[in-house]
């Protein structure tokens, strides 16, 4: 495999995972297992859509408390550490995720030592607590989504920071993997369609030969599948419809559909004022 086709496989790494990486704990909250906490749970990234990171922190350790042996908790507390650093390099604000070019030219950053101790510390926790669980049953569904989640985190962490092409193509494989046992176990829960959506959306728009590359690892994608699914978590998500939005309105840049783009963009504005990122897109939506 060429550096070329490396880093564009790294970009479906980027963007694919972006879902998985990010908010998506909180998709098995929903589920019965955890019903009952869920509205804490769910506190905590809404705090991370509103990059409240401290806060979100708090709420992920008293979850965890409450629930121990259960991997989400230090997977969900993974996602919060994963965003506080990309928020303090700048990665947040970042305009690569818009085409190839952009994100071929991306730099290595030098992440916070203490972070990345903490990052992988708590993933290790996590993916420790997540086997033992598979262990006693294979379709756990909390273990299935904390081992796709944790997989999408170092993804996310080896491509946007550190630079690791491969590294990152390897836990997205994983990710993918993880992502298709815990659909076997819920084909109804629409927040885990984020994953699957979005990955074959990224796929599905790379030329034909690096799409064939990538076939040859194992992942394959078809843009309107994506695209349907996306907008089935849109809709129908009980805590990942905003993150859907926020991946689709990225599909429609890259799309130069810049009307929906700025249409879903400004009513996260409005959902989660706290955050800035969301009327600055809309900004250089709208100076472009």
């Amino acid at each position: 495999m060429n550096k070329g086709s490396a880093n564009r496989i790294s970009h479906f790494v980027l963007l694919a995972f972006f879902s998985v990486a990010s908010l998506t704990a909180a998709s098995r909250a929903s589920e019965s297992s955890i019903s009952a906490s869920s509205p804490s749970l769910d506190q905590g990234f809404q705090l991370l859509y509103n990059l409240e990171f401290a806060q979100a922190h708090q709420i992920f350790l008293g979850w965890e408390q409450q629930h121990p042996g259960d991997p989400l908790g230090p997977a969900s507390d993974a996602a919060g550490f994963l965003f506080s650093e990309f928020n303090r390099l700048g990665i947040l604000e970042s305009q690569f995720l818009e085409n190839d070019k952009a994100f071929d030219a991306r730099k290595k950053f030098d992440p916070d030592p203490k972070v990345r101790d903490q990052f992988n510390g708590t993933l290790d926790k996590a993916e420790a607590e997540a086997h033992a669980r598979l262990t006693k049953d294979p379709k756990d569904p909390n273990a299935l989504f904390a081992m796709t989640l944790s997989s999408g985190l170092r993804a996310d962490y080896a491509a946007l920071i550190e630079k690791r092409n491969l590294t990152s193509l390897h836990y997205t494989k994983e990710a993918d993997g993880w992502a298709e046992q815990l659909l076997a176990v819920d084909p109804n829960c629409y927040d885990a369609h984020v994953a699957t959506g979005f990955s074959k959306y990224i796929i599905g728009s790379m030329s034909a030969p690096v799409r064939w590359l990538v076939r040859l690892g194992g992942v394959s994608g078809d843009k309107q599948a994506g695209i349907v699914e996306l907008k089935l978590t849109a809709e129908h998500g009980q805590y990942l419809a905003p993150f859907a939005r926020i991946l689709l309105s990225i599909a429609y840049v890259r799309d130069k559909d810049k009307v929906r783009a700025r249409k879903l963009l400004a009513a996260l504005r409005d959902q989660f004022p706290g955050n800035p990122l969301f009327p600055l897109e809309i900004a250089r939506l709208d100076g472009q």
